[in-house]
């Protein structure tokens, strides 16, 4: 026996001895005979348990502790190397710590935050005389002989041991062509086995996992943890690692003074209910509790990244101006605008700066929302801009605020790269003087020479599109921070857009304008999908337009672009005196806008184009919209998708055309034949679908969730938000929470970003 192993069979009776309570009770005739009998090759360890079975259990304990230190290192480590922060390995023997490495678990951290990916109930084990024909079982039982037994026909190699349960009852445990499990047997052992049971005169049972935890009891009478695990990692050897770490581990709690008021279980009791929970209530709470500081952690690293709360500038608001701008409207304001417009407007009344997220479905009127607010900076005596991805949509925006403000009295500025020099001097010069209260424009806005006379508030049309580079540069234009406005057309349930956007206040506009007639969708098979040309021809006819979206293609934009043009092609064929226009992510910017431009004026009857048709640029006269392969689109992009027709007062149809046609497909995708509401089916895609990595995360140092599950935690999210708020407005940098700083950076950290703040 080499001396790591004769480490390692001291170890184990000293664990379960720990335990127990340190009572010198896991050993027959005492703890201090067994080391003075294997322990002879390590004098010092026989030294420190002399007088063991005289020792009260608080000394016992601390022996105990020094001496699988001892069996760990040969030297004993020091207290503060106990931290979250200490070295895992020292945790396995020698021949376990290359397995730690491959899991990626370095810290004790690491091993505490290696959760179970399921859990059994092994509190009550199943005996033999029990078990049916078929049921997959899970048993303790004492391995009493074995043999390696080989089929002459096949060839095959069958290991069968004979064992028996706590009642005497016999069973044979098979393994199929695994000679390797032989070795790892051994008579008089207790194992844990699961497999299928067998009943053909005997009883056998198929064994799919086995382990021999000898009499630690960490795999028997309990809720049992099953972690996520590499070949040739036992479930064994992870749980006497959790374990050991939770003995080991010094857990300081970073929300010690909140968690009585958020009724939140302390964090030692969470961490080590996660992995041996003594109840179904215990796993809960502590889930609970780890929930939690995930989202804690992901509001607290939005915050920061914004730059926590600032003071900004305070907006006067009075009542004849907003009345005013009611009357100059051509139509009454929703009561959903009505709501996201006192939000608005009591946020830029505040001194801390305005930092909100304006989220509505297509058609939902968020234009005349940023409208309302940029005339009231506007009164104020402040400039506002509206910055928008493409210059389409940017002319799109400068046509619709023109029209709200200009009778108003507000002259509203378009600056776009494709002007000429001798447009942008002039626009330039009256943003610079304040002649121009209002600038829409693209990039265009961030650009060197762009100089504001007073930037108040700044307004971002789909978010998403830009970087957070570019959005901090608009904000550097302004001598005092300006307010904020975040537009999206992207229905997204509010749990994830908490946590996508945790910087910013949320207000939902869900509900449309009267006379929004809801677009009309049908799924279709792919072996009907002429019936949706046919019905595109009849719309031609009528003198209105026709959207066509190629399939996308495993987010691969060249293969996209392949099946863009192929459709392209066929179409052509398929559809003679139709006028087809292409369009795709490769084109130049300008040329992009050509095409679309062109098929705004109706130059074309049918644009055939990949996903990157613009978000809200309105094509008055397009009707329908025709999605090849559609079910490998998300349920959200499809409805905004969808969202491109019926909005110029003409009816609106979709037809969504499934490649794969199973019930499970068809399902998915009839969500969208039933419902127009794009929130429901934000919520329903969720669900379906997982939300995936949060806002790119890989790309932005945001981590992703390991037990949150955004489909049932909206509450949690709030009310993590709220005390990351509150932490953030009392302490800016958490100088005053050293704890929670260090979490923020292990876990930066770990996804290979260094600093945090």
């Amino acid at each position: 026996m080499t001396l790591a192993e004769l480490k390692e069979k001291i170890r184990r009776p000293l664990l379960r001895e720990l335990q127990d309570g340190a009572q010198d009770r896991v050993v027959v005739g005492g703890l201090e005979r067994l080391v003075q009998t294997l322990a002879r090759p390590l004098p010092e360890l026989v030294r420190l348990f002399q007088g063991y079975r005289d020792l009260p259990p608080e000394r016992r304990r601390e022996v105990l502790e020094k001496a699988l230190r001892l069996l760990e290192d040969g030297k004993e480590e020091k207290e503060e190397g106990q931290g979250l922060e200490a070295p895992a390995h020292p945790l396995a023997p020698p021949q376990g710590r290359k397995k730690l490495a491959e899991l990626g678990l370095h810290t004790l951290r690491d091993v505490l935050q290696y959760y179970p990916r399921r859990y059994e109930d092994r509190r009550a084990l199943s005996g033999v005389r029990f078990l049916e024909d078929g049921q997959k079982a899970t048993l303790l039982v004492k391995l009493l002989k074995k043999e390696l037994v080989r089929t002459p026909k096949k060839g095959m190699q069958i290991v069968q041991a004979l064992a028996q349960d706590a009642w005497g009852w016999r069973i044979t445990l098979v393994w199929f062509n695994q000679p390797w499990v032989l070795s790892k047997l051994e008579e008089g052992a207790s194992l844990l086995v699961t497999g299928r049971v067998q009943k053909r005169g005997k009883v056998q049972l198929l064994v799919e996992y086995f382990e021999d935890e000898g009499q630690e009891s960490l795999s028997t009478g309990r809720i049992v943890p099953v972690y996520p695990a590499k070949e040739g990692i036992s479930q064994a050897f992870l749980r006497r690692t959790v374990h050991r770490a939770l003995e080991v581990a010094r857990i300081e709690d970073p929300l010690a003074a909140y968690r009585a008021r958020l009724g939140l279980a302390p964090l030692d009791f969470a961490y080590k209910n996660i992995h041996f929970p003594d109840s179904e209530e215990d796993l809960k709470e502590a889930l609970l509790r780890l929930r939690f500081d995930e989202y804690l952690l992901l509001e607290l690293k939005a915050l920061l990244d914004a730059g926590g709360t600032v003071l900004g500038r305070v907006f006067r608001v009075e009542e004849a101006w907003l009345e005013a701008f009611r009357l100059a409207l051509p139509f009454p304001l929703t009561r959903a605008q009505e709501r996201a417009a006192a939000e608005i407007l009591k946020d830029m009344q505040a001194p801390r700066q305005m930092a909100r997220l304006l989220q509505g479905d297509v058609g939902s009127g968020k234009t005349v929302v940023a409208a309302l607010a940029l005339y009231v900076a506007a009164k104020n005596g402040a400039q506002g801009a509206l910055m928008a991805p493409t210059e389409i949509l940017a002319k799109q925006h400068y046509e619709n605020l023109t029209r709200y403000l200009f009778p108003l009295g507000v002259r509203v500025e378009l600056l776009l790269g494709s002007m000429s020099a001798k447009e942008r001097e002039a626009a330039l010069r009256r943003l610079a003087t304040g002649e121009a209260q209002v600038a829409v424009g693209t990039h265009a806005l961030i650009q060197e020479d762009v100089a504001f006379h007073d930037l108040g508030l700044a307004v971002i049309d789909e978010e998403h599109r830009f970087g957070v580079l570019q959005r901090r540069a608009l904000l550097k234009m302004a001598r005092i921070p300006p307010d904020v406005l975040v537009m999206s057309a992207t229905p997204i349930p509010r749990s994830l857009a908490l946590t996508l956007y945790g910087d910013l206040e949320l207000s939902v506009l869900d509900e449309l304008p009267p006379g929004r007639l809801p677009v009309k969708t049908k799924v279709l098979p792919h072996r009907l999908r002429l019936q949706a040309y046919a019905f595109a021809r009849e719309e031609v006819k009528k003198g209105h337009q026709v959207y066509v979206v190629a399939p996308a293609i495993e987010e691969n934009e060249e293969l996209d672009i392949r099946a863009a043009n192929a459709l392209y092609e066929e179409l052509k064929g398929l559809l003679p005196g139709v006028r087809l226009a292409l369009l795709h992510g490769k084109m130049p910017a300008q040329k992009k806008d050509e095409v679309m431009e062109a098929f705004r004026r109706g130059d074309y009857d049918l644009l055939v184009s990949t996903t990157v048709i613009e978000v809200g640029v309105d094509v008055p006269r397009a009707t329908l919209m025709i999605v090849e392969n559609a079910e490998r689109f998300g349920l959200a992009q499809l409805h905004q998708l969808r969202g491109r027709v019926g909005r110029g007062g003409l009816p609106g149809y979709c037809v969504l055309i499934a490649g794969e046609a199973s019930q499970k497909t068809l399902k998915r995708l009839k969500v969208l034949e039933s419902s127009n509401d794009g929130f429901y089916i934000a919520e329903m895609d969720l669900k379906l679908r997982g939300p995936g990595e949060l806002r790119g995360v890989r790309q932005s140092g945001y981590p992703e969730l390991r037990l949150g599950d955004l489909t049932e935690d909206t509450d949690l999210i709030e009310q993590a938000r709220a005390l990351a708020k509150e932490i953030l407005e009392k302490d800016p940098r958490l100088e005053a929470h050293p704890l929670l700083r260090r979490e923020l950076q292990a876990q930066a950290e770990r996804i290979g970003f260094r600093e945090v703040i």
